[in-house]
């Protein structure tokens, strides 16, 4: 589980650095987000744990008539968003924590890719979100589902010595949204209605190019799941652990691209 202090730390720096690949493992739930937000109307835009700025950067350009915000409380991630935003005057990019950040304009669109599940509180950081945005305002993030849904994790997590301890499932970190009914009440508690939660499988890409297996390495090794207990190994350990890697990365390589299947919710609402 990476914590908020990890993202702040470690964990963002990491991301930061490597968001070429997070932005690739991520394509087809980027274009799905991305399909649901094409019909909607919408003038002021918050995205919630933006990272690198992906997400925000596609509805910027797509919606110059729209002012686009993206948080996050990783200083290198929100660096490395504002460098690749220089040239778009709609889009800023705020060091900042959703569950207590005081927009501007009040949103009417609040995104998130993979961005909610990290709050400590969950029903505080939405009721306040729902307290900032514009009546009628439009929710939409993606999350994953249950970690036995998600091979990335659980086959990667089969690299490691031991195998990752169980924690609380609600804990701030991947999984904290995996349950439907939970996200559905947590929501409505939160000013929220018309919730709805969608299944979307899409392939989490690991690894392209010529050497797409060594590729796919240097993914589990440097922000993978695993990536974190990997680096804290000796030699050795991490010799067996690359060699463990290859030969999962081999396995799930098909034409060049090495991708493992991954389980997520698309989840809409409407602010009551």
């Amino acid at each position: 589980m990476t914590d908020t202090s990890e993202w702040q730390g470690r964990a963002g720096e990491s991301w930061a650095a490597e968001y070429r690949r997070t932005d690739r493992s991520f394509t087809q739930l980027t274009e799905r987000l991305l399909s649901e937000v094409r019909p909607l109307a919408f003038a002021n835009v918050l995205d919630i744990g933006c990272g690198a700025g992906e997400l925000a950067l596609a509805i910027a350009r797509s919606h110059p008539a729209a002012q686009v915000t993206g948080v996050d409380i990783s200083p290198d991630l929100i660096a490395t968003a504002r460098d690749r935003s220089a040239n778009l005057a709609n889009l800023v990019f705020e060091r900042a924590d959703a569950a207590n950040h005081e927009a501007s304009l009040p949103p009417d669109l609040l995104i998130s890719r993979h961005g909610v599940m990290f709050f400590d509180d969950p029903t505080h950081a939405f009721t306040h979100l729902a307290s900032e945005a514009h009546p009628h305002a439009a929710l939409l993030f993606s999350c994953f589902r249950a970690r036995d849904e998600n091979p990335l994790f659980t086959e990667v997590g089969r690299l490691l010595p031991e195998p990752p301890e169980d924690s609380d499932p609600r804990a701030p970190g991947p999984f904290a949204f995996a349950e439907r009914g939970y996200v559905s009440g947590m929501l409505a508690q939160s000013g929220w209605g018309d919730v709805r939660l969608e299944p979307f499988d899409f392939p989490m890409i690991v690894g392209t190019g010529e050497n797409a297996v060594e590729d796919a390495v240097c993914y589990f090794t440097r922000i993978g799941p695993a990536a974190k207990a990997a680096a804290q190994m000796d030699a050795a350990a991490h010799a067996r652990f690359r060699d463990r890697a290859l030969n999962l990365a081999e396995r799930y390589c098909y034409d060049g691209i090495v991708a493992l299947p991954a389980a997520a919710w698309i989840v809409s609402a409407r602010k009551i």
